[in-house]
């Protein structure tokens, strides 16, 4: 009770509501401008939460992450420009509701299922985690070898698009966690003789770098922008939405289940939970005929996703370290720089941390509701801000930001680096989220597996010597397998078929 006490006690103070109430407005304020993205907001205010205490700058990441999901939902609703990535799968549905007239009903709807998912994902993070967590301290470094591993796999096998880019995209990622002074020999590895390189990449310029930097120069790099509204949006925003909770409350459900999973899947992340989400409740619809001509029910199912895969995604970054996606990633950045090591222990450090963290989703989330009501009642103020107007104040605070950390001159050349690399991997479609966990996870399998070489004297077979550590190690095998296995019962289904 008195841990329980000590993380209200660490919420409930003038310093952490005030942050929350601000990353609310910047979060929404962010997500609702067309061009920029949730991920984009949480790389700015990782300079800021330099800082703040640990309660406050996780709380500011993670109430601007989840009101920047849902405002994305704006621009997608008036524009039919998708605010962030995870309002892509069900923008066509709001954008041909506001067309005829229903925009503030769409939103109202998309708010209501963002806030569901968002405390159904936390409800299922405090319920699972602990538990995970009670488990996870059994693990060795063999665990954790192959648990990194299966995470850097399934960033390529669950990323969109093609796996041979996503696979050169952690390439780059782990080459970057090479950089730095070996552990075993302390001979330094690709430093170029730069003293400030010695200890290895800062995640904080490089974050900033490849999320908001590559997005900055991808607005540059586009047409220009043109923004006119012609939606009329007299409608009321909550008038409909019991009417619709009665009618599809399963869909809200079977929609933050499905997001909670897949956002606890290293490197899938809300966009990806809410297309599945979206691609299942079109598939299990009885009017999947009205998909994609403004259907509400399209709406619940992958709105209900998005926000819940946030929470999920924070399932493997609390208890096992691994980002669950790039914001998690970020998160475990900002970690690292308070001086903590995500996992198992962080349930037990006796702080109340973790039940300070359980109330900062609980809280977000609850804001989200007024919040984000007024935010659809000021949209058309949000989406007609100019970007062109907002792009050199973010270049500033990108600088500024990677300076600050360190007050290193050699980290604004990384963060600039990293960003134009990042860019012209985006510009050839390689996604970035296997490039972030490859430099998160690539030196936990190298510590981990060297680690594990030194205790055994170099025998191979003792990864898969302990229970978990072989069902873990036979789980990768089977992954990496999975494209031949599918493919050969694909094969023999084609040649049975033929036989008959």
């Amino acid at each position: 009770m008195d841990i329980l006490m000590n993380g209200v006690g660490l919420v409930l103070n003038f310093e952490t509501i005030l942050v929350i109430l601000a990353a609310s407005l910047f979060g929404i304020f962010v997500g609702a401008v067309p061009g920029l993205t949730a991920t984009m907001a949480v790389a700015l205010l990782v300079p800021l939460t330099f800082y703040m205490d640990t309660i406050p700058a996780i709380a500011a990441i993670v109430t601007t992450s989840a009101m920047a999901i849902f405002a994305g939902d704006i621009p997608g609703t008036y524009l039919n420009i998708p605010g962030t990535p995870a309002s892509a799968a069900y923008v066509g549905e709001s954008y041909a509701l506001a067309k005829k007239g229903r925009a503030r009903e769409a939103l109202g709807i998309n708010l209501v299922c963002s806030v569901f998912g968002g405390i159904f994902g936390t409800i299922v993070l405090i319920v699972v985690a602990q538990s995970l967590a009670e488990v996870a301290l059994q693990f060795s470094a063999f665990e954790y070898f192959w648990l990194a591993v299966l995470g850097l796999s399934c960033s390529i096998f669950i990323s969109v698009g093609s796996r041979t880019k996503a696979f050169l995209s952690l390439l780059f990622g782990i080459l970057l966690s090479t950089v730095g002074l070996d552990m075993m020999s302390g001979a330094p590895r690709f430093t170029f003789g730069v003293p400030d390189l010695m200890a290895g990449i800062n995640f904080i310029p490089v974050m900033i770098g490849m999320f908001a930097l590559n997005e900055l120069m991808s607005y540059y790099g586009s047409k220009s922008e043109k923004k006119q509204i012609t939606i009329v949006d007299n409608d009321s925003v909550f008038h409909h939405v019991p009417g619709y909770i009665k009618r599809y409350w399963r869909n809200m459900v079977r929609g933050s289940s499905i997001g909670t999973l897949i956002g606890a899947l290293p490197g899938a992340g809300a966009d990806i939970a809410a297309w599945i989400s979206y691609g299942v409740g079109k598939g299990r619809s009885k009017e999947s005929a009205k998909y994609g001509t403004g259907n509400i029910e399209g709406i619940v199912d992958a709105s209900s996703a998005n926000n819940s895969g946030i929470s999920g995604a924070w399932v493997p970054a609390l208890v096992f370290g691994i980002p669950g996606d790039s914001i998690t990633a970020i998160v475990i950045g900002v970690l690292y720089m308070k001086g903590m090591n995500p996992g198992p222990t962080i349930f037990m450090d006796g702080s109340g941390l973790i039940y300070a963290l359980f109330m900062v989703f609980i809280l977000a989330n609850l804001m989200m509701l007024p919040i984000g009501y007024m935010a659809i009642r000021l949209s058309k103020f949000f989406i007609l801000t100019p970007s062109r107007v907002l792009m050199p104040i973010i270049l500033c605070f990108c600088i500024v930001g990677a300076f600050a950390i360190n007050n290193s001159v050699v980290d604004i050349w990384l963060m600039l680096i990293v960003g134009f690399v990042a860019y012209v991997l985006a510009v050839n479609d390689f996604p970035m989220a296997p490039a972030i966990l490859g430099l998160v996870l690539g030196s936990v399998v190298e510590n981990n597996f060297m680690s594990a070489m030194l205790r055994t004297g170099g025998d191979l077979t003792s990864f898969f010597a302990r229970p978990i550590s072989a069902g873990l190690g036979i789980a990768v095998i089977l992954l990496w397998c999975s494209p031949l296995l599918i493919k050969a019962y694909r094969y023999q289904q084609h040649k049975s078929g033929r036989a008959y």
